[in-house]
This record gives structure tokens, C-alpha cells and sequence, in this order.
């Protein structure tokens, strides 16, 4: 005869009420409690059939896209195609998603938090592209299934999935040095967030394993918007800054506003200047010449949040973890042909 759910609340000196909220994955325990008693079960013979089905599952998995200021999230087609990702894979399992959009400087932390506490949230999927890590914690600490999406910290309890940057980065710039033979120049983003971090990671790499001095990189900071790019970047022209043969950019945005800066001021893209951008955006595809990116499948990766967060909620068991999905180099006509 299989162990009950009381037998091992007097064996972890739990109440049954906690036990029962750990066994069916509902909220009111911490993790800690959660995975302990999920433990214990699985050690004694708990009979795990007692519980509902993943099918007959009843609630909701709230996706809340976080937003600290206008720099990055501004861009929503990128976080449109993650949330169409997320929302397909839930739907296969007769899932609801609840989308919130909360604004660090307007919205107040918790309301929403007690949106989520006294809705039918099942577990939370939290684009924290711009999040910091004090902030994440307090969302862990809601006691809620979660996935980090699109950040990571190393010493948080949660699932990241999340773009594999260091790749992409390393990836554009190695390809680069290929083409040119010289050492790639960084159009590197003012505004700080983990990704951007992680892919000067990867330049560097690709600098150093290359033989290249990291000293002698030719780094321009510009704002991560076209337009307020292509303003740093006249300033710097303007100023008779040193320039590179070649640019790897943080991102897409920033390397169409270098890109309309040089042509400006009379430089020839790619005979005088090639870039590689990163994210693969629909304006890449159309700029004049096209321009050459690492392409992020951003479906993909909604889909693989979405899959973790599920069997999460399904088994009722834990494992932090992250996930880095890889990208792709998209050859257009912003690089030299040579």
C-alpha cells in the first residue's frame, strides 16, 4: 500500500495542508518545501496517479513582459514573435496565457503582483530582458512555477531559456576577420543588459582567439535605437574618431543607425565599411544594401519556455537550469565579398 499524503506530513513535520499544496503544485509553499515533500514522495511510494492529469490542468500561465525603460522593449516585433511562441505551445495543452505588460516606472510592482496571487495562475513566464536580479528574486519568491526568458543570473533558483549571445557574437565577429583580415571594430550598446554583456563576451573571444590585440579594438557606444544611433555615430564621424574597416553591433537597430551615419557622411558600405548586426529584425532585410545578422529564433525559443514552465507544472518537480539556443548567420550584402 502506497505511503498517503498525511503519513508524509508527519514524517516532514509539515501540515497536510502544505503537503497537499506541494503535491498538486499550488501556490502557499516555497519551493524548498515543494521539491522536499515532490522528494519524499518520490522515496516513498507515493502514488502520483491520485493526482489530476497534466490534461485536466485548469488555469492560466501568465506571461509578463517586463519593462524598465524604452531603450530595449520598444522594439516589440522581436517580443511579439517570442509571446506567439509561447502561446502556440500552450495551446497544445488546452492551456490559457494571460499577458502582462508592466512598466517599472509607471506600474505598480504589488498590484501586479496581486493580479497574479488572486488569479488562475498556474505558473509565470518572465521576459526579463531588461529585468535586474533583485527584481526576478521577488517574482521567485511568489512560490509560482517560473522561466526566465531571454536573461539569467547564476545564482537564482529558476529555468532560463534564453539567446546563446556569446555564440552569435563570436559567430559575427570571427566571420568577419574571415572576410576582412582586419580586426573588427564593436558598435557596442550604451544601455547595459545581459545580452549585450554576453555578446562582447564573444567579440572579445573571437578577437583573442584570432590573434588580436583586445587593447587595440576600435569600440564606439551608441544608443540602442536607429535613430539615436545614427546621431552618436554623425557626432563621432563629426569629431574624427578612428575608424574601423569592419563593425560587429550589438544589435540590428544600432547597426542600421551606424549604417545611416557612414553612408551620410560619404563611406561605402561594404567597399569602405562592412557590418554584421544581431537579431535579424524585418528592417534588415529592406535597408540598402541588406544588411548581414545573426538570425534568433525567436519562435523557437518562446516555445522552449513554454515547454519548460509546462512540465514543470505537469511533474511537479524542479531542476534550475538554463537553456542557451543557438543563432544563425544571415549573409546579405553589408559584408565584403573578398
Amino acid at each position: 500500500m502506497s505511503v498517503t499524503a498525511k503519513e508524509i506530513a508527519k514524517k516532514l513535520g509539515l501540515s497536510a495542508t502544505a503537503v497537499s499544496m506541494a503535491l498538486n503544485n499550488k501556490a502557499g509553499v516555497s519551493n524548498k518545501t515543494r521539491q522536499l515533500v515532490i522528494k519524499t514522495a518520490e522515496e516513498e511510494g507515493y502514488d502520483f496517479s491520485k493526482i489530476k492529469a497534466s490534461e485536466e490542468i485548469r488555469g492560466s500561465i501568465f506571461v509578463v513582459f517586463y519593462k524598465t525603460s524604452n531603450a530595449i522593449l520598444s522594439y516589440t516585433p522581436i517580443f511579439d514573435e517570442l509571446y506567439e511562441g509561447i502561446k502556440g505551445e500552450c495551446n497544445k495543452k488546452k492551456i490559457k496565457t494571460r499577458l502582462i505588460q508592466f512598466n517599472e516606472k509607471t506600474d505598480d510592482l504589488d498590484i501586479c503582483f496581486s493580479d497574479i496571487r488572486g488569479g488562475d495562475c498556474l505558473g509565470i513566464i518572465l521576459v526579463g530582458t531588461e529585468i535586474k536580479r533583485e527584481i526576478c528574486e521577488k517574482f521567485i519568491n511568489l512560490n509560482f512555477p517560473i522561466t526566465l526568458l531571454d536573461s539569467y543570473f547564476e545564482s537564482l533558483p529558476c529555468n532560463s531559456v534564453l539567446i546563446n549571445n556569446r555564440q552569435g557574437a563570436y559567430t559575427a565577429t570571427d566571420f568577419l576577420i574571415g572576410i576582412c583580415s582586419s580586426q573588427p571594430g564593436y558598435l557596442k550598446s550604451s544601455y547595459p543588459i545581459y545580452n549585450f554583456s554576453a555578446r562582447e563576451e564573444g567579440y572579445f573571444q573571437a578577437i583573442k582567439e584570432n590573434g588580436f590585440s583586445k587593447s587595440r579594438s576600435i569600440i564606439h557606444s551608441l544608443s540602442p535605437s536607429i535613430e539615436d544611433a545614427m546621431a552618436d555615430m554623425l557626432e563621432l564621424l563629426d569629431d574624427g574618431v578612428k575608424i574601423a574597416k569592419c563593425y560587429f553591433a550589438d544589435n540590428d537597430v544600432i547597426a542600421i543607425g551606424a549604417m545611416k551615419a557612414f553612408k551620410l557622411r560619404g563611406y561605402r558600405i561594404p567597399e569602405d565599411i562592412s557590418i554584421v548586426g544581431f537579431d535579424n529584425i524585418s528592417e534588415s532585410k529592406i535597408i540598402e544594401p541588406g544588411l548581414t545578422t545573426m538570425d534568433v529564433p525567436r519562435l523557437f525559443i518562446g516555445q522552449s519556455a513554454a515547454d519548460r514552465l509546462i512540465k514543470q507544472i505537469e511533474t511537479k518537480s524542479f531542476h534550475s537550469s538554463k537553456l542557451e539556443i543557438n543563432t544563425k548567420l544571415i549573409k546579405r550584402f553589408s559584408h565584403s565579398l573578398n
